[in-house]
């Protein structure tokens, strides 16, 4: 599974003991450092998201390296927090996809400053939905109701139909430019064998977990020895500086809001079902408040993240793959890796040199993350019992969701500019047709259909 993308929650492992080293066990400094650092290289999402939206809405290097270093601070600042004082699990965030395309489809509709800042007031919502005392953690029954995999399913197979134009045609590089066409065409076709590779031989080790960073290290390298990349100029930087506060500005939308909340509903029924599967490995049972308490504090976290442009988390499959197949689940090695974060979200360099990897390298493994997606979706899609009145909900909102794109323009432009923005955007539009099909009919229609079969 890709980095962040959602996947059916895993059945929690009744079998107790499986850990080696357990979750409040130390290990020395060195082993410490050796498996935080780990962690760090399965967070593909924070070496792949930033730029991919930094390409997208047509950022600078350096505002793509604000990005980069958002997304440290935010990681490692929920991350620190899970580990030591509040979940106590050997927990690891990471930026979802889910979050990086809402920033791309509010971003080129309304500028990025709107974008998180949306994602600021959802976060604020789920962290009242999720506070940690009794009666009041009414985010399970929020998540019962919309979490659906026809919702999900769906909208993922939409927004990979909706970015297939966006990886490809970074492939052969900027016309004019040195480099562009077959010698940019074979650094990415590289690229795509690499990350393919890693994932089939990779086995159970760190190099199928991070296949998408792999397969990035290996095509900056072609890269470079074939003359085609050089290092970006990281000394234009200071060497410790802190994330940016605010650099796009502030902005609310309420359609990008509620796309803000159903990112945040995604991202957090995957993190419950996380918390009881790596609980369950140290034979720790995680009761509600528990898991509101991690719950509260990823999304409260990301709501103070998305102020210094940070990409909105989830519990990482891959590092809780990491924490299983090692046996290390100690909170203090993750612990360490939410440091490390901290640290580098601190070094401006780390950031724009991020920012400055090769185009085609970065569009060649975005290329396959958003097939994934979709194929994703398609996987989800696959739980859904498929009667008349779900193809009610998800052929409609599919197929008129990817026809906004093909609008005529003298229809566009009569609109005002606020509805067209979100008219021509097909996962703005299945967002809003999913929701409304959906609690319409399996929530409306449904209930008083199987009634009168009854009756």
């Amino acid at each position: 599974m890709a980095p962040g993308i959602p996947s059916p929650l895993p059945a929690v492992d009744d079998e107790a003991g499986v850990l080696s080293v357990g979750f409040d066990e130390r290990l020395s400094a060195p082993r410490t450092a050796l498996f935080g650092a780990q962690h760090l290289l399965a967070l593909t999402g924070i070496w792949l998201f930033p730029s991919i939206i930094g390409g997208a809405l047509g950022l600078s290097l350096e505002e793509t390296g604000w990005l980069t270093q958002g997304c440290f601070f935010m990681v490692g600042l929920i991350t620190v927090l899970q580990s030591s004082r509040l979940l106590r699990l050997p927990i690891v965030q990471g930026p979802t996809a889910a979050f990086m395309l809402a920033i791309i489809s509010a971003g080129l509709t309304f500028g990025p400053g709107t974008a998180f800042g949306s994602m600021f007031v959802a976060g604020l919502i789920f962290a009242a939905l999720a506070i940690p005392l009794k009666r009041l953690g009414l985010f399970g029954h929020v998540a019962r109701l919309a979490s659906d995999p026809i919702l999900f399913g769906t909208l993922f197979v939409i927004i990979g139909g909706q970015l297939a134009a966006i990886g490809l045609s970074g492939w052969f590089g900027v016309p004019g430019a040195p480099g562009f066409g077959w010698p940019f065409f074979l650094i990415s076709v590289v690229t795509v064998l690499a990350v393919v590779g890693f994932t089939i031989f990779g086995g159970s080790s760190v190099l199928r977990r991070g296949a998408i960073f792999w397969g990035i290290v290996v095509g900056t390298l072609v890269a470079a020895l074939t003359q085609q990349w050089d290092l970006p100029d990281v000394g234009a930087v200071s060497i410790v500086g802190t994330p940016q506060f605010l650099p796009f500005g502030f902005g609310v939308e309420w359609s990008v809001v509620v796309l803000m909340l159903l990112a945040f509903l995604q991202a957090g029924t995957e993190s419950a079902g996380m918390y009881q599967l790596i609980g369950s490995w140290g034979g720790q049972k995680i009761d509600v408040e528990r898991t509101n308490r991690g719950l509260f504090t990823e999304f409260l976290g990301t709501a103070i993240g998305a102020l210094f442009c940070g990409i909105g988390t989830t519990s990482y499959p891959e590092n809780a793959g990491i924490v299983r197949v090692s046996g290390i689940g100690s909170r203090f090695v993750t612990l360490a890796a939410g440091i490390g974060c901290l640290v580098l979200a601190f070094v401006p360099s780390v950031g724009l040199f991020v920012a400055g990897l090769p185009l085609p390298v970065l569009s060649a493994a975005s290329t396959v993350l958003f097939g994934i997606i979709a194929m994703s979706g398609i996987q989800m899609m696959g739980n859904v019992v498929w009667d008349e009145l779900n193809l009610m909900v998800a052929a409609p909102a599919f197929i008129i969701a990817l026809g906004t794109a093909y609008l005529p323009d003298e229809i566009v432009s009569a609109m005002p500019e606020s509805v067209a923005s979100i008219v021509t955007t097909p996962m703005m539009v299945g967002v809003i047709l999913l929701l409304v099909l959906h609690l319409t009919i399996n929530y409306g229609i449904r209930p008083v259909l199987e009634r009168r079969v009854r009756a």
